[in-house]
């Protein structure tokens, strides 16, 4: 293996492998702290492994259930919510930090106004950018965060937001150790924070090398039942589908994240491995850059969505695996609306509203792909080899652009794209978390509205939807949303894919988590 065990004697070797678990992750994270990043595999490396939240989904229900916060009240007018914290939760002891206390509302606080107030000291930490929060306009919609007494502190916000909780309970809205960033200040390293992280979560940090693995062992003061979790975890850092798979058939991983869809049912058909599945609250699609001409004209962005048949692109891209897409929203969402409009494959009125637009046949453009594999969109290059060939249909020369994973979305925040192929997985179940970090005005400096389009009525329609607790009025609302979002069409709607988990059988616990980052803890190898 590629970690220090190759220089362990067999005997060390095969205790490791009794009692670690060893994850095939397909890149590597950002840095740490899931505040600063909103991809998948930071999240995946961090948010549940290393840290808690006020609260957490259910991986079954999705009902908010309680963390650190054990009990939460909400004033009658919607405006100040009151958290009750547990008391004993320790934070992970390192060979770089031992704290000497344990969690109070200091660090609750301190976590959330790391995000919220630019003149906290760690907010321009790690480049200053919290893409989650700033899609979602979180900072500027809460007015205080007070501290009642230890274990007990309250959020005042500004309007009624019946997302509020929901987004308090994601993958990103972490708690860090107050006494933790004290310290670093005190020495002069605050940038330590991100890249050497001190949680209260099942797991606590040990070594990292880029391209190759992440290690963490056990926390033993972990303050929830975790008699069941693994004393050691290392990601196995492997970019190539085939790779994790191989090395999954053999046994150098117990899991495996992001297998292919052609895989799948090479992993249902051998004994020793496992296969579980569930609809993911995720949208797969191909985003135009509104801000450049001639994507600025909907009738051009009408067109191009005209000119592709998404149902071959779901037959060849996603094997069955996925649903076609008429909305942001998949149908595990509450507020679904099963007869939404959507577009249909002419290729000869896609040429027509062109030629209207003035966009004459031999225009250049170019398709961004994302160079990771994403429940989402499993193989963005492939789908855009195929929508090239439908563009070249109707005259269009598209170029396919792609960067390493990193480089890719810092030039997507750029808008240097005219068009790009990714997606989103939902960080919770509210109908919100689609719609706000996708395409509102305020999540075009936070990078996560892709199509970099502003519509004042859009963002009307959103912000009256977060002020009723009803879910019906909610859902008629969302309904006039849909149907703009079809008449402008700054993107188009794709696919939305099923989640899967592939490991092997002697791995007991593994549970798919829908409302964000993959889960370790109660997972155990049988001996």
């Amino acid at each position: 293996m590629l970690f220090t065990l190759q220089a362990c004697d067999k005997s060390e070797r095969d205790a490791f492998y009794r009692s670690g678990i060893i994850y095939c992750s397909e890149s590597n994270p950002v840095n740490f702290n899931p505040q600063t990043d909103t991809s998948s595999t930071t999240a995946d490396a961090t948010a549940h492994q290393l840290y808690d939240r006020l609260m957490d989904f259910d991986a079954e229900t999705g009902h908010i259930i309680p963390s650190i916060a054990s009990s939460w009240n909400v004033s009658q007018d919607g405006l100040v919510y009151t958290f009750q914290l547990e008391k004993g939760v320790a934070f992970h002891s390192t060979d770089y930090f031992t704290p000497t206390r344990t969690l109070n509302a200091d660090d609750v606080i301190f976590s959330i106004n790391r995000w919220r107030d630019p003149e906290n000291p760690y907010h321009n930490i790690s480049g200053g950018r919290y893409p989650y929060f700033e899609s979602l306009g979180l900072a500027d919609n809460i007015a205080e965060v007070n501290r009642i007494n230890s274990y007990r502190l309250e959020i005042i916000i500004k309007q009624r937001d019946s997302s509020f909780l929901a987004n308090l309970a994601s993958d990103f809205s972490i708690i860090l150790s107050a006494e933790y960033a004290d310290y670093l200040l005190s020495q002069g390293t605050p940038e330590r924070i991100d890249d050497y992280p001190i949680g209260t979560g099942p797991f606590k940090f040990q070594s990292y090398r880029k391209d190759h693995y992440i290690r963490f062992e056990k926390h033993h003061e972990y303050w929830k039942d975790a008699e069941f979790t693994s004393e050691h975890l290392i990601y196995d850092i492997t970019p190539k589908s085939s790779i994790r798979l191989a090395k999954l058939i053999t046994g150098e991983c117990d899991a495996i994240a992001f297998p292919a869809q052609t895989e799948l049912e090479i992993i249902r058909n051998r004994e020793e491995l496992a296969l579980s599945e569930k609809p993911g609250l995720n949208i797969g699609f191909w985003a135009f850059n509104t801000k450049k001409y001639p994507f600025n004209n909907p009738k051009v962005r009408k067109a191009l969505a005209l000119a592709i048949d998404k149902n071959t692109l779901l037959e060849a891209v996603y094997f069955e695996s996925a649903t076609r897409a008429k909305t942001l929203l998949p149908n595990a969402s509450w507020a679904f609306q099963s007869d939404a409009d959507d577009t249909a494959y002419n290729p000869v009125l896609a040429r027509e509203l062109l030629d209207e637009a003035g966009v004459e046949p031999g225009f250049t453009m170019s398709i961004w792909a994302m160079p990771v594999e994403r429940a989402y969109n499993p193989n963005a290059t492939k789908m855009a080899e195929l929508i090239q060939r439908y563009l070249s249909a109707v005259g269009i020369q598209a170029n396919i652009v792609t960067y390493d994973w990193t480089t890719f979305r810092r030039h997507l925040r750029e808008g240097r794209h005219d068009s790009v192929l990714i997606g989103w997985s939902a960080d919770n179940g509210d109908p919100d978390n689609f719609y706000r970090p996708l395409l509102s005005c305020g999540a075009i400096p936070s990078g996560t509205n892709r199509a970099m389009w502003c519509n004042e009525r859009y963002d009307a329609l959103i912000d009256e939807a977060l002020k009723t607790q009803n879910s019906q009025r909610r859902k008629a609302i969302y309904e006039q949303v849909n149907r703009l979002i079809y008449d402008e069409l700054p993107l188009v709607p794709i696919a939305h894919a099923y989640r899967y988990q592939a490991y092997r059988k002697d791995l007991k616990g593994m549970v798919i988590n829908p409302y964000g980052g993959i889960r370790f803890v109660g997972v155990t190898k049988t001996q």
